[in-house]
């Protein structure tokens, strides 16, 4: 008798999704009809749109979205072939030497989206009898990059979330003379919470490890003219590599990698992620050349984009909601119950005001919280919507 197990039988046993959805709070994939940016619409219903990463507007800025338009008509909507045979062309190189400029660095790699950026540059460097040191809230696109380089028999050691002292007490484990890379995200993109880069910089220097940095959640919203947490601290030149994506600030779609010149040569000719996916598309390559131009030139976006963020945090914090900690574009509220974020979401999304759900396992149990992000292009009325919808809701629920 054949007793093997069905390979599909996870799939079919998998009814969570349907049974949030009967309840009528399933806060995923729901389809935008339109975007303006701040305000978008879901079937015919306009929601200020309190839960993106556009956080300077830039998606909806027409200078970005004609050099966009400009690029398709001269090279076309693909490169049609990866970078590493045919699909460069000469935006790529173009983009490449202004971010490197742009952050300082030697060199800069492009990627077809930030997640494949991680899984190009962390296996790629870190090899068997070497080490990956990951802080324990990294993004799911380095903890999937790790996996990959611990398949190739390199090993992985983590560290408390943002904990020095446990980061140190982990370095103390490795051998002396393995070859370390220490990875955390810049500004965690659950939280908001920036890494303490300056102790982390001090041990790294004290135990001989690199340095790579997924600034995702910094560029354009914290250091000097927008270049992230390296900048926040004056420690550009003392992190080895930043990499981050362009789906956020950037208005658009890829990945980056810059460091020192030999190492991006190394990454270029041997991250397979690079070399067997096709190029980033030259629409998405020129709005992000439009959005770096945009950024350098119109610093009070930045400003702005804080000052937004500011006023939420303050209007949430005075009514009482518990925040986790942070002083960029993010402001999670903590709501410590899985039901009542569903429900909570539900209620906001009813009232005109599209926020993210984080529930478990994406958060530990107790941290079940509603995510905000907020844009430079939002108006004071729509912050005051937020501020108001959550208050109400906040004291119905009691959560306030």
């Amino acid at each position: 008798m054949n007793t093997s197990k069905d390979l599909f039988r996870k799939c079919y046993d998998f009814t969570l999704a349907d049974d949030v959805k009967a309840q009528g709070v399933y806060p995923f994939f729901h389809p935008i009809d339109e975007t303006e940016g701040p305000v978008v619409s879901f079937g015919g219903r306009k929601l200020i749109m309190a839960g993106s990463n556009n956080y300077l507007g830039l998606t909806s800025d027409e200078r970005v979205k004609q050099a966009s338009i400009n690029a398709i008509k001269k090279y076309g909507t693909s490169c049609s072939g990866s970078r590493y045979m045919t699909g460069t062309v000469n935006l790529h190189i173009e983009l490449e030497e202004k971010l490197a400029d742009f952050f300082e660095k030697e060199r800069c790699l492009l990627f077809s989206t930030g997640y494949q950026t991680g899984q190009g540059v962390i296996p790629t460097l870190v090899q068997r009898g070497e080490y990956v040191v990951s802080d324990r809230d990294n993004h799911a696109s380095l903890v999937a990059a790790t996996i990959m380089a611990v398949g190739q028999s390199a090993k992985l050691v983590r560290y408390h979330h943002n904990n020095m002292d446990d980061l140190e007490r982990v370095l103390n484990t490795i051998p002396g003379d393995a070859g370390k890379l220490i990875v955390s995200d810049g500004v965690f993109s659950v939280s908001g919470e920036i890494v303490d880069l300056p102790r982390l910089v001090e041990l790294a220097k004290k135990y001989n490890a690199r340095i790579l940095i997924d600034d995702a959640h910094g560029v354009g919203v914290i250091g000097r003219d927008g270049r992230g947490t390296p900048s926040e601290f004056g420690l550009v030149d003392e992190v080895d590599m930043v990499m981050g994506t362009f789906s956020k600030t950037f208005g658009s779609l890829g990945g980056y990698v810059a460091g020192e010149r030999a190492v991006i040569n190394y990454i270029k000719h041997n991250a397979s992620s690079l070399i067997f996916s096709a190029s980033p598309t030259p629409a998405s390559v020129a709005a992000v050349l439009a959005s770096l131009e945009i950024m350098k030139a119109e610093p009070e976006l930045m400003e702005r984009l804080i000052s937004n963020t500011d006023y939420v945090r303050q209007g949430l914090k005075n009514a009482g909601f518990r925040l986790m900690p942070s002083r960029t574009a993010i402001v999670s509220v903590i709501i410590g119950d899985q039901m009542k974020t569903l429900t909570f979401w539900k209620k906001l999304f009813d009232a005109g005001v599209y926020v993210n759900a984080f529930i478990r396992p994406g958060v530990m149990p107790g941290m079940e919280a509603l995510r905000t992000s907020f844009m430079a292009t939002h108006e004071k009325e729509h912050l005051d919507k937020v501020i108001t919808e959550f208050c109400t809701i906040g004291k119905e629920l009691q959560i306030i």
